[in-house]
């Protein structure tokens, strides 16, 4: 065993001994057997922690794997912060949990620890999206709640999302409370593992129903739905959670032609139909696609497994479907929802809405025109959930979201929901063809009002420990040499979220940032792009965002104008050799 460190074999022989069940025992022996040493030095040379989504990994024996004790000790260093925080007071926890393979298993895991630790637990008995989780927690008074997903990530994986009293994720200071409480359970000795029955409570189609009847409250356009019922609509849960709510959303607004994805719609942790179950892959769509080519739909839907996330795909001036990128589908329903207000003279000056430092500028323009305050936060729901719950009762929370596919609309839920944003979209679709129009044309429309603004992610996936550390080596390099130009333009700023600052680099003056430090970087260049660079929270990922914007004074110039952000954005990412 030579080819292991010192201290990674003292940890694998820790886990080697009876404390830990035989299955868990027996897989580590076979690796070790098998000499599969990277993936045991993968499995062992760090614990899981928290990133922008929680707790997440492969699932597997080992401290950097998903398996019971590592959710067993997140569980009881929860209970203990919660005990800790909230004295002499009979806590309440919501969980749930979707259908990936072995989810209802941690989730039960969750489930006894809090119970032996003398939480109560509202249990949802079946699997259900994390948005209906956050708005439990709200609705029934709990002081935290966690959710059992790893969102959209391959099957390999599971993750545990870690949530507080106003239904958003765990942010500083508690985050790092939590992280402190959960790094304490040095040994399985200090899990509770013993359940206690009489401590948890099954909930489900109740809370469903009050999840609906709020929802519905929320609509804009239901004149335009009734004429529009019967809108051709094609919706796959990707093998998740979606089922078990979107359809219902969809009929609770109205519309009555929904048409479901058959081979997707049975929850399955295999995902057997995709590659990955992630609706911002066009392969994830593929069976959606199809149905919606054979009906001639108006308006194609899909959802991650945990229903956080939409996919659309519409149809352009050719007939043909195409894909909205996250960053388009936001601005659509930011621009659709702040034209359906101003027009019930409802904005006043006291309404917000919230976006990211990686996602579109165009959500500025928007809400400027429409004098509707728009606040910037890092990336990650968690944060846009900390302004709602910080501004709560003082100002008026329209809505929100992010590039990566998750959006908000209302303040129900402190995270992205899927559910009220597949009906909204529907919606939406709705009233642009009662007014003779179409998604496709209403957001050519947005893009000679405010600009053509285009955007890219790119994604670098580097596994295991070095991965790690070239992740690290390439945010340094930028971060000490950043670019001079890109794609021939000056870069005049950049942005080091890190360090909290923003240096001129025309004239060498720096200010500071007023957010949390996040590892990120952005350079905005003479010309308005916009390239961010940051490493995953959640995956082994390091992630670069680029913005591109020109005019776009007539829709006929749309195919040419892409075609020319398009060659700006693969220029930049050449100068920036990634």
């Amino acid at each position: 065993m030579q080819e292991l460190e010192p201290s990674i074999l003292q940890k694998i022989n820790q886990w080697l001994q009876p404390d830990y069940d035989i299955d868990t025992r027996n897989q580590i022996q076979k690796l070790w057997d098998e000499k599969a040493y990277i993936e045991l030095t993968d499995s062992f040379y760090k614990d899981l922690e928290f990133g922008t989504g929680g707790l997440r990994g492969i699932m597997g024996p080992g401290l950097n794997r998903i398996n019971k004790y590592t959710i067993g000790a997140a569980t009881q260093g929860l209970s203990n912060f919660l005990i800790n925080k909230y004295p002499g007071e009979k806590i309440k926890v919501a969980i749930a949990h979707d259908s990936r393979n072995n989810s209802d298993y941690f989730a039960r895991i969750t489930a006894d620890v809090f119970s032996a630790n003398g939480i109560h637990i509202y249990f949802f008995k079946e699997l259900r999206p994390t948005p209906e989780l956050s708005f439990a927690i709200r609705r029934l008074g709990c002081r935290g709640g966690v959710m059992i997903t790893a969102s959209h990530n391959p099957k390999e994986y599971n993750g545990y999302k870690a949530y507080g009293a106003d239904g958003g994720q765990f942010i500083s200071p508690d985050d790092e409370v939590v992280m402190d409480e959960v790094s304490k359970i040095t040994r399985i000795g200090k899990i509770k593992f013993d359940r206690v029955t009489g401590n948890i409570e099954l909930i489900g189609e109740e809370m469903d129903q009050l999840y609906l009847d709020e929802i519905i409250k929320l609509s804009v356009s239901q004149d335009a739905i009734k004429r529009q019922h019967d809108l051709k609509i094609v919706y796959s849960p990707i093998h998740g959670t979606g089922i078990t709510m979107v359809p219902k959303a969809l009929a609770k607004f109205g519309f009555t032609n929904v048409n479901l994805v058959k081979e997707q719609i049975t929850p399955d942790g295999n995902f057997p139909t995709v590659i990955y179950p992630n609706p911002e892959e066009k392969e994830a769509l593929t069976l959606a696609l199809a149905k919606a080519k054979e009906i001639d739909a108006d308006l194609v839907l899909a959802t991650d497994p945990d229903a956080d996330r939409v996919g659309v795909a519409v149809k352009n001036h050719e007939g043909e479907f195409i894909l909205l990128n996250g960053n388009q589908t936001l601005s659509l329903l930011i621009n659709y929802i702040l034209n359906a207000w101003q027009e019930k003279e409802k904005i006043t000056g006291n309404e917000y809405i919230i976006s990211t430092i990686v996602s579109t500028n165009l959500i500025d323009e928007i809400a400027k025109s429409k004098n509707v305050a728009c606040y910037n936060t890092l990336t990650g729901f968690k944060w846009i959930g900390a302004v709602m719950t910080a501004l709560e009762g003082k100002k008026t929370f329209i809505a929100g979201g992010e590039e990566s596919y998750g959006y908000l609309i209302g303040d129900l839920v402190r995270d992205k929901d899927a559910i009220i944003s597949c009906a909204f979209i529907a919606e939406m679709t709705a009233f642009y063809k009662d007014q003779g129009s179409s998604l496709f044309d209403a957001m050519l429309d947005m893009y000679q009002q405010y600009g053509f603004y285009k955007e890219k992610l790119v994604s670098i996936t580097k596994k295991g420990k070095s991965g790690a550390e070239e992740i690290k080596a390439m945010m340094q390099k930028f971060r000490i040499t950043p670019p001079t130009t890109l794609d021939g333009a000056k870069v005049v700023t950049l942005k080091d979220y890190e360090l909290g600052t923003e240096t001129d680099l025309l004239s060498a003056k720096t200010k500071g940032i007023d957010l949390p430090k996040s590892n990120v970087l952005q350079f905005i260049t003479e010309d308005g792009s916009v390239i961010s660079a940051r490493p995953s929270g959640t995956e082994p990922k390091i992630k670069f965002y680029c913005s591109v914007k020109t005019d776009l004074p007539d829709k006929r110039a749309f195919k040419e104008a892409e075609k020319q952000l398009e060659e700006k954005i693969t220029s930049i990412m050449n100068d920036l050799a990634v």
